[in-house]
């Protein structure tokens, strides 16, 4: 039997200035694609065909044309790979194309298209996406994550494997039941690793457990795209509708009934509030140029703040990152003044900065002012990893206040023994949900509407 192996992944923010293009995605083949999707001694007798797997840090909404060419190239190497038996896509769920209204369920039907009604195909996706009635009447499996911030990349996928083979193998072919939740919130305000959502998704391998019921899910949804398939979702993949339907059902009662529980996970305030109150080592999250999330990543806010407060002159703070390419050239040829600041349109201010000295490294540069140790680069990136600061010779628990451009903490830097603050900031992923330009979400959708 053969099985092809591929997919599209990304975030799409629809308040982003920035379009997303072929050379902000990575694409991964061969055989880094099959260790991807966990191709081991469990596949055996079955021939993996890795096709491709393209994904870009989470940005602004994804080029038509762009799309177009992925979903073309794809579907003809699928044609290329034909007899097939079945599919394993790894997905995301939270594209945004200008003019295409579904474009996940448009990939997820070009590729049953081809490989026909009798292939099975079974699927990956973050939690973050949105799940369409096209996706669940398209695919025989979905698995999605369990885990935000997402540690369970690799057993999601594993899951989504499991159901193909074992369906491959002679088990009853399973279908996908939704059930829409008319709830839209923030990866911020749905942590796994705080209530309501810890229990909730605890509760989901319960679910698995049952007669008929193969893989149950709570998707979160992405609440920065303005369109109208953004809402949260219960999906179960089933061997016995009726069964599925049922715990679909219950799974969105469940969410539903603690929304009002539904809050980000460590204190958050407003930059001015939480600056003002910092009384020990802390690490800031400032959350509304989160790329990972998609913004542009290239707002001077916590830097113009912190040198208003003469962190510049007696305390030690680290920022990381601000996207400015154009600044980093500019160092490079010789200048010792730069501009920082809404480089690529993200908004905010623009500063007028004179390092008082300058590291280049593979990603930019560092630059010392004062008391602040500022990371430009000069591409969109976040600092997630204590791997990313060690690189750079920055120890984040030397300083007195480490910022980054996150939401949630990654678990990397979760573990630091430092104070937790979300400073609730300006960017194309404000967590000021209710400020947001809403036009096309569905109606009603809590918070947005309905109480």
């Amino acid at each position: 039997m053969r099985v092809a192996i591929g997919g599209i992944h990304t975030e799409c923010s629809t308040y982003s200035p920035l379009l997303q293009v072929a050379r902000d995605f990575t694409r991964t083949e061969g055989q880094a694609l099959l260790d991807m999707a966990g191709v081991g001694p469990d596949w055996d007798g079955i021939e993996a065909i890795p096709i491709f797997h393209d994904r870009s840090i989470p940005g602004g909404p994804v080029s038509p044309d762009l799309f177009a060419a992925q979903c073309d190239e794809f579907c003809s190497r699928l044609r290329a790979a034909m007899p097939l038996d079945g599919v394993l896509l790894i997905m995301h769920g939270a594209y945004f194309v200008p003019g295409v209204e579904d474009p996940e369920g448009v990939f997820v039907t070009r590729v049953r298209s081809v490989v026909g009604p009798r292939a099975v195909i079974s699927s990956s996706w973050d939690l973050h996406g949105q799940t369409t009635q096209r996706i669940a009447d398209t695919v025989d499996g979905f698995a999605a994550f369990r885990t935000a911030p997402h540690i369970d990349q690799r057993q999601t996928r594993a899951r989504a494997a499991g159901m193909l083979l074992t369906t491959l193998r002679g088990g009853p072919r399973p279908c996908v039941v939704r059930k829409p939740i008319p709830l839209l919130v923030s990866g911020e305000m749905s942590s796994t690793f705080v209530e309501p959502c810890a229990s909730l998704y605890a509760s989901l391998p319960l679910f698995d457990a049952r007669s008929g019921i193969t893989d149950a899910n709570l998707m979160i949804g992405y609440v920065w795209a303005d369109s109208p398939r953004a809402t949260a979702a219960a999906v179960v993949t089933c061997t016995d509708r009726a069964a599925g339907e049922a715990a679909a059902a219950e799974i969105a009662q469940s969410y539903w009934d603690r929304r009002a529980e539904l809050r980000p996970d460590m204190p958050s305030a407003a930059l001015d509030i939480l600056l003002d109150g910092l009384d020990r080592p802390t690490i800031l999250a400032d959350s509304g140029d989160n790329p990972t999330a998609g913004a542009v990543g290239d707002r001077a806010d916590v830097l113009a703040a912190l040198i208003a407060r003469g962190w510049d002159r007696d305390r030690h703070a680290i920022i990381a990152g601000i996207a400015a390419p154009k600044a980093v050239q500019a160092l490079r040829d010789g200048a010792d003044r730069i501009l920082v600041g809404s480089e690529l349109g993200g908004g905010g201010p623009t500063l007028e900065v004179r390092p008082d000295a300058v590291r280049y490294t593979e990603a930019g540069a560092v630059l010392t002012l004062g008391g602040i140790s500022l990371i430009l680069t000069e591409r969109r990136r976040p600092f997630h990893d204590l791997a990313d600061f060690e690189v750079l010779g920055l120890d984040p628990q030397g300083a007195d206040l480490l910022v980054v451009k996150s939401g949630y903490l990654s678990p990397d830097l979760r573990q630091l023994p430092m104070a937790q603050v979300m400073a609730l900031t300006d960017g194309a992923v404000s967590q000021d949900l209710l400020a947001l330009p809403n036009l096309h979400r569905p109606r009603p959708t809590w918070p947005f509407q309905i109480g």
